[in-house]
């Protein structure tokens, strides 16, 4: 008999998150001897706690078609609510609502949180003796889901995308202060990236030659904010002008962060923000030309903005959904659909799986040997690593009456078997 499924998403969204809900549903139906209806948690594992499940099974065609071109995650929502030690309440809901809709299968998309959560609920539940297959799908534009071996994944969907953000970003920024240099000298581009530098590093696909006055802080540079004032100035005596691509996670003092559910800085939320002081640092201790340093800061349309998607990411988030059903279909219980790249020239990769469990506990850093001598710069290793990753054309994307066409589902829910539930960690 097929067993029911519920697929959600947790973590901050991309361009290609429902690229793999696609693949995910699309490969379920495949197998209707496995998989019984496809439900959607409704904002992640907040909406299997609530019992809000939407049913993707009932929903048109065209509009799971639709997906590949809708970024973000308003199709069923994501959620930063975490699943900690502790919280027996949370985790015994999830099983009983499992069991109320008879659910044997559960796919949960995200970094190394939403993974962790799927193996926690997995073990849970085959100890009360509920036969339920978990398997992770992976997602994050930071790419810092596995490790830094690259042997647990070789770059998270997602990642392709945003890179590709940030070469026309900074490609278009160059213009505009090519021009604008006499009154503007000093461009500042903040970036996404709490700790890792994988998408700052991205700026450099835009000027792979080193043409641009371009310098790149990672957050993990360990540039001081003494030297950084050094090093626009003497690019300012050089050049005359200077474009910086600087990490949310660089160094620059107080910020007045805010935490999300999970821990991390919501830096996008905090009272300052990097590029503002880095801007103010400049200004304050005087630039060697006429004119004055300013800021732009990039926000959620890093993450949310489908026409920078890469088709390359947008492929390959559909195919480890793909494999995620297939692992599922398999009866194979605890891992994670990955991607693996082959040796070679010709860029290709593989498509796996590896342990829940040892994804949930790993934690991905910039590789050293990637950073430049100079730590405002990444190698040509970098480069040849994240070129193939953005592709070669723009997506398609759907448009009507000059607008964006987004999938679009109707509000179908399934009926709720069980009390109304209050979240353990909202309690007062």
């Amino acid at each position: 008999m097929p067993r029911n499924v519920i697929v959600a998403q947790s973590g901050g969204p991309s361009p290609v998150i429902n690229s793999s809900l696609r693949g995910v549903i699309d490969t379920c139906k495949m197998f209707p001897d496995t998989f019984g209806t496809v439900y959607g948690g409704w904002h992640g594992i907040e909406g299997v706690l609530k019992e809000e499940l939407l049913d993707l099974s009932a929903q048109d065609e065209d509009e799971i078609a639709l997906l590949r071109y809708t970024p973000a995650a308003g199709s069923i929502g994501t959620c930063r609510y975490k699943l900690k030690k502790g919280q027996d309440e949370d985790f015994q809901r999830v099983i009983e609502v499992f069991k109320a809709h008879d659910i044997g299968y559960f796919f949960y998309n995200g970094g190394n949180d939403s993974m962790d959560t799927a193996h926690k609920v997995s073990v849970i539940a085959n100890e009360q003796g509920l036969d339920l297959v978990a398997v992770g799908v992976p997602k994050t534009i930071d790419n810092d889901v596995g490790d830094s071996e690259f042997k647990l994944i070789d770059h998270t969907p997602g990642y392709g995308s945003v890179a590709r953000y940030w070469m026309g970003i900074v490609q278009n920024a160059n213009e505009e202060n090519a021009g604008s240099s006499p009154a503007d000298p000093v461009l500042v581009l903040q970036a996404m990236g709490r700790k890792i530098g994988y998408i700052p590093a991205a700026a450099r696909l835009a000027d792979p030659n080193r043409e641009m006055p371009l310098q790149i802080y990672m957050a993990e540079s360990g540039v001081t904010a003494e030297e950084m004032c050094d090093n626009v100035n003497d690019q300012l005596k050089k050049d005359g002008r200077c474009v910086l691509v600087v990490s949310e996670g660089f160094e620059v003092g107080d910020l007045g962060e805010t935490k999300d559910s999970f821990g991390h800085t919501q830096f996008s939320a905090s009272k300052t923000t990097v590029a503002q002081q880095v801007v103010t640092m400049l200004n304050e201790n005087g630039l060697p030309v006429p004119g004055k340093a300013r800021g732009q800061v990039s926000g959620t349309d890093q993450r949310d903005t489908c026409t920078y998607a890469s088709i390359v990411d947008l492929d390959e988030a559909y195919k480890v959904g793909q494999k995620a059903a297939l692992i599922a279909e398999s009866g194979e219980n605890g891992w994670m659909s990955t991607l693996l790249r082959e040796p070679g020239p010709i860029y290709n990769v593989r498509y796996d799986k590896v342990p829940l469990e040892k994804v949930a506990n790993s934690e991905r850093e910039f590789p050293k040997a990637w950073l430049a001598p100079n730590k405002i710069d990444v190698t040509d290793e970098f480069i040849a690593y994240a070129k193939p990753l953005i592709g070669e054309d723009w997506a398609s994307v759907p448009v009507i009456n000059g607008r964006q066409r987004f999938a679009r589902f109707k509000p179908l829910f399934a009926d709720k078997k069980l009390p109304e539930y209050t979240l353990q960690a909202l309690r007062k």
